[in-house]
């Protein structure tokens, strides 16, 4: 079994520092495997023009400290972020990256760049249009970030890219909550796949997050999480644990075998 941890927090706007040296508070307490935080949790999620200056590089303090602190843990540390574009200068993503204990990340960037409403992220981000699964020690992650759940071809590519779970992180509103609620359990289902929601909490700029973090089984039926007691907590925040069977969804595929069957009708299965 993997131990799991979420990180139901909200950071520091425009404070990476501070916001890592949470995160290595929460994991030193909180013995885990595999560690996911929320969308744009090094950043802060309204912090304008700023991303330019807070996308992280290889090699800057921030990504040093959280490859340190992964190796010091010895969990993989799955967290968003700002992060400058390797192919174009000056352009920067909104991605999720897994720092692994063994000195390698794992980088996705985000598919679908939501401008509707209070969002305006197709200002400050280059979106990318390629989703690969990220190796986890045998295994390999299927990373999303918020709004690319809205997308079925999203998840669909990283099931048949051979990810062994879905970690979906996110920084949605309260209005936004009924309908990732429903939206989870249908990726897990769809692909016979668990799926993790990290969601984070606290207000930005008039947005007030809504939290919902949890997570399913590959029947699409949540799995029991345990609240850690920390009196640090706002009342919003949670640290949550649970545990899950990565091998899964190679038991439950034969009775719903919907991978095999996509993946075995010419140009019906989505690419990247």
């Amino acid at each position: 079994m993997t131990r799991l941890l979420l990180g139901q927090l909200a950071p520091v706007p425009g404070d990476p520092a501070r916001n890592l040296e949470r995160m290595g508070r929460v994991l030193r307490t909180t013995p885990s495997d595999l560690a996911v935080f929320p969308e744009l949790f090094l950043s802060g999620y309204r912090v304008g023009d700023a991303f330019h200056r807070l996308a992280l590089r290889p090699g800057d303090p921030i990504w040093t400290g959280s490859l340190a602190l992964a190796r010091e843990t010895g969990a993989t540390l799955v967290v968003g972020a700002p992060v400058a574009s390797p192919e174009r200068k000056g352009e920067v993503q909104n991605a999720v990256l897994a720092f692994s204990p063994t000195g390698s990340v794992g980088i996705q960037v985000k598919r679908y760049l939501p401008n509707f409403g209070p969002f305006e992220e197709g200002v400050p981000f280059t979106p990318t249009d390629v989703s690969r699964p990220v190796p986890y020690g045998s295994h390999l992650l299927g990373l999303l970030i918020c709004y690319d759940t809205f997308f079925p071809e999203v998840a669909r590519t990283l099931a048949l890219g051979g990810a062994d779970i879905l970690l979906v992180v996110s920084a949605s509103p309260v209005t936004s909550g009924p309908l990732f609620e429903k939206l989870l359990p249908a990726r897990a289902i769809e692909n016979g796949l668990p799926a993790v929601y990290v969601n984070r909490v606290g207000v930005e700029d008039g947005i007030v997050f809504g939290g919902g973090s949890g997570v399913w089984d590959p029947r699409g039926e949540p799995v029991a999480t345990e609240s850690v007691a920390d009196p640090t907590l706002a009342p919003e925040e949670r640290i949550l644990r649970a545990d899950v069977d990565l091998t899964e969804s190679a038991r439950w595929r034969p009775f719903r075998p919907v991978l095999r069957d996509v993946a075995t009708r010419p140009g019906e299965a989505p690419r990247n």
